[in-house]
């Protein structure tokens, strides 16, 4: 990824005669497309369709030095104030086609957890259960090594099939992924673009698949405050702890800045209570950090990710 160049109104118009059939945005709001609900402008806002627009974009957009991201759902991001200088990049619906040929099922990197969870559910298809209400895309869910419930995507993914920054297509085993928790190789090389995931299940009974997920969404909705925007689990769970516990212990549950508070249903999920910045929100998270540090000496690494500038 490049230093952050900004796009002029100039490249706007090359950008929208190089992807004529693409919906692209000038200046958009990323407060519309993250879950915290929060975010300045992104000079250039993308919805790719096609592998060919990327393979026709993202050399140019190097060849300018122009830094470019690619988001899906818009979990697990909070964007700066400030906006981003540059282009976004959104796989969503359109790129999200999903098949099944017995027990595998491949799917484009727009396609959300949710959708492949119901399609593995259709197909009698067990393993998928605990990403049903993973909010994001499994494009984002194969790059994090996304998890819940004692699931992660290492346990399921058997191919990668990504977009390397020459315009080249590379693909990855399971094993060439080097799943850790919450992380992966192409977690370090976000100029790469995730193109579409194989994952392999196995066949169960439609009753008891149907039950876990029913079980686990329950269990989501009772114990995570699903009625506020957030990004999800703020923090990665330091070996040993929980980190909710730890925030919960050093009395910060229901702390706040500005309208960035810690959730009392579950004190590892940053919420946005109403109008928050994302300054209120980084500060919060510095906050805590800081706080668990000093009283229990415990590090904890954010699972949110920062992207572009920040208010100071």
């Amino acid at each position: 990824m490049q230093e952050e160049v900004g796009v002029n109104a100039e490249f706007y118009e090359e950008i929208k005669k190089l992807l004529p059939t693409a919906e692209i945005f000038y200046q958009e709001p990323m407060s519309k497309h993250t879950t915290f609900r929060i975010g300045g402008e992104a000079d250039v806002f993308i919805k790719i369709s096609e592998e060919e627009q990327l393979k026709i974009l993202i050399p140019k957009l190097r060849q300018r030095q122009i830094s470019y991201y690619v988001v899906g759902k818009g979990s697990n991001l909070l964007v700066g104030d400030k906006g981003f200088r540059g282009v976004i990049l959104q796989l969503d619906d359109t790129f999200g086609e999903v098949k099944v040929n017995n027990d595998v099922i491949t799917a484009r990197a727009g396609a959300s957890m949710a959708k492949i969870a119901k399609v593995a559910l259709q197909n009698r298809l067990t393993g998928f259960e605990f990403a049903a209400g993973i909010p994001g895309t499994v494009g984002g869910g194969v790059i994090m090594n996304a998890g819940a419930y004692g699931g992660e995507m290492k346990d399921v993914v058997t191919k990668v099939r990504f977009l390397k920054p020459d315009g080249d297509i590379g693909e990855y085993t399971g094993e060439e992924m080097c799943f850790e928790y919450r992380n992966s190789v192409l977690k370090h090389k976000p100029e790469y673009v995730v193109l579409e995931v194989e994952i392999t299940l196995q066949l169960g009974s439609e009753e008891d698949i149907l039950a876990t997920m029913q079980d686990l969404a329950k269990r989501r909705k009772d114990k995570q405050p699903l009625e506020y925007p957030s990004a999800g689990s703020t923090f990665k769970r330091p070996e040993g702890y929980f980190a909710g516990k730890l925030i919960q212990d050093a009395g910060l549950s229901g702390y706040s800045i500005g309208d960035a508070t810690v959730s009392e249903k579950h004190s590892g999920f940053v919420i946005n209570a109403g109008n928050a910045t994302a300054s209120d929100v980084k500060a919060l998270i510095e906050t805590i950090q800081k706080k668990v540090h000093e009283q229990f000496g415990v590090h904890l690494e954010k699972e949110v990710i920062f992207l572009g500038e920040f208010a100071d």
